[in-house]
């Protein structure tokens, strides 16, 4: 019966220290998994499966760029960057080059505006990007590679199209954008 007593209490001390231990454990595996998305599995291939890498990588990004604070566009900027984006969609027919060009300079300004990182380092300011818009940070990545040359007319088209939703999240996200995505939601605003 001692016996018995002795053996659950230890079971019940591991359990009880298992459950703290995993409590305790930063947010890798499935917490980084579950807020990169699809950039979580880009880092992942790209450190050839190992996923320690990928995951300090993706950690090292939250660390740096997770207490940035994107600032409201007013709504003269908001306006100002939607004509420039539907020039870019426009100018596509005309001129695909020109437009991913067009459409990767505005994202640059764009996310410059809302507080990402400033200057000529593309992949300081899509790793900030990826903490914040994991989900459409890739679309970002496709203009800026496919307006370099080497794709074809599709590919530039995907990507576009692909880079939207960076766009989109950029435009209506914050403070200031909480009236404009209420009046898309309505189907009063412009896409």
């Amino acid at each position: 019966m001692t016996t018995a007593i002795i053996i659950i209490a230890v079971v019940a001390v591991a359990a009880i220290a298992a459950f703290f231990l995993l409590r305790a454990r930063p947010a890798g595996g499935r917490g980084l998994r579950g807020r990169f998305g699809p950039e979580y599995d880009r880092v992942v291939a790209r450190h050839g499966g190992d996923t320690s890498a990928a995951e300090r990588e993706l950690g090292d990004r939250v660390k740096r760029h997770g207490r940035l604070n994107e600032r409201p566009l007013t709504e003269e900027a908001r306006a100002r960057y939607a004509a420039r984006w539907a020039s870019a969609q426009e100018l596509f027919v005309e001129s695909p080059e020109r437009a991913l060009t067009e459409a990767d300079a505005l994202l640059a300004d764009l996310s410059r505006e809302r507080g990402f990182p400033d200057g000529e380092d593309f992949e300081d300011r899509t790793d900030a990007l990826s903490v914040h818009h994991a989900a459409h940070v890739d679309g970002y990545r496709r203009v800026h590679a496919a307006r370099r040359g080497g794709a074809s007319t599709e590919e530039m088209r995907e990507a576009l199209i692909e880079a939207r939703g960076l766009f989109d999240g950029l435009l209506a996200g914050g403070p200031s954008g909480r009236e404009h995505d209420r009046h898309l939601v309505k189907g009063r605003g412009t896409s």
